[in-house]
């Protein structure tokens, strides 16, 4: 692997005082004027924006395509609505279907941007789940949901191919895989031949083992490879940059350390040209920092995260706490701009 390669992270400021000459990030609500320059076995610097090369400015400037029909000059919210028995926050609380559907009405009226439907818990530890029994879950949701009215943007959060085409024919509308379209060859082509947007995640391992002692040599330019490496992929399969979103993967084969080097410098992933969405809620590092061992008392501490992330310019935040993130960026955005937004 090259050691001489630039990173370029866009030093984000969000809020009045804008310079004449910053660069507007993604089309969105930062800005910037520096860039940190990243690179393996060097310590990093920080540029103006007059030294950085035009294309990487071009790249980190252009506003990100919509995606489901979102556009991303302001932040999103992805509402989780876990279908399983056994996911690591709320396994249980959704297992049937009736309750899915109302806890998917709820996250609609206050305010989500989109839904994610899983019914494959990736749990540390969690052994995979057969296809029949995916679809059990998730379809009557989805498919209750569209009957209920539902108009929000629904995401399927699957690794396999067979799941998310019957989803797609019960209303699902996005395909959230977690490893990183690395699980099942025929998933990327189905998404390209039914035009549907995507999310590529990184993750070390599976679900069953990724928590095993996970290693990196840097593990924020080894994760920022996979996706620029996965990203190209798709788009061979037929699936445009304009549809994919790209995910860090928290705590999917990662440790407490790795996450916090990942979160200080998230916005190094805009340089990859795509919306960027941060999956960190109630996750167990949080719990841990936050002394809280019970996943479902982390809101507070999934918040925190979740502001620090719309500062690096995230775009999509996905939460369990859906009422109370709508209402911590309400907050956050009148408080950095000086007034109601």
């Amino acid at each position: 692997m090259s050691t001489t390669r630039d990173y370029f992270r866009p030093v984000v400021q969000v809020g009045p005082g804008k310079p004449a000459g910053a660069a507007q990030l993604a089309g969105g609500w930062g800005w910037f004027t520096q860039l940190e320059v990243l690179a393996r076995g060097r310590l990093p610097r920080v540029i103006p924006l007059t030294d950085a090369p035009g294309q990487v400015i071009d790249a980190l400037a252009e506003p990100r395509a919509d995606i489901a029909g979102l556009s991303f000059d302001l932040p999103r919210v992805m509402g989780i609505l876990n279908v399983t028995p056994d996911s690591f926050s709320d396994g249980g609380v959704h297992a049937a279907a009736d309750d899915a559907i109302a806890a998917g009405q709820a996250m609609e009226t206050a305010g989500a941007d989109l839904l994610d439907i899983g019914g494959e818990s990736t749990r540390p530890g969690a052994e995979e789940v057969s296809i029949d029994e995916e679809c059990r879950r998730t379809v009557p949701v989805i498919r209750g949901l569209r009957e209920a009215g539902v108009a929000t943007a629904i995401s399927i959060d699957t690794r396999k191919a067979a799941v998310a085409e019957v989803a797609v024919d019960a209303g699902a509308g996005l395909i959230n895989d977690v490893s990183g379209f690395t699980f099942d060859a025929a998933l990327a082509p189905l998404a390209a031949r039914a035009d549907l947007p995507v999310c590529v995640m990184h993750a070390l391992g599976d679900p069953a083992t990724m928590q095993n002692d996970p290693r990196y040599d840097d593990v924020l330019l080894d994760v920022y490879d996979f996706l620029e490496a996965q990203i190209a992929t798709l788009e061979r399969a037929g699936i445009p940059r304009a549809r994919i979103v790209a995910d860090p993967g928290i705590g999917f084969g990662k440790t407490l350390e790795h996450n916090l080097t990942l979160l200080a410098r998230l916005s190094l992933f805009h340089s990859l040209g795509v919306p960027i969405l941060l999956g960190a809620s109630r996750k167990r590092f949080i719990g841990t920092i936050g002394k809280a061992p019970e996943a479902r008392t982390r809101a507070p501490g999934s918040l925190g995260v979740a502001m620090a992330a719309l500062s690096h310019g995230i775009q999509i935040l996905r939460v369990h706490d859906v009422p109370e993130t709508i209402q911590g960026i309400a907050l956050w955005r009148a408080a950095m701009t000086g007034r109601q937004v």
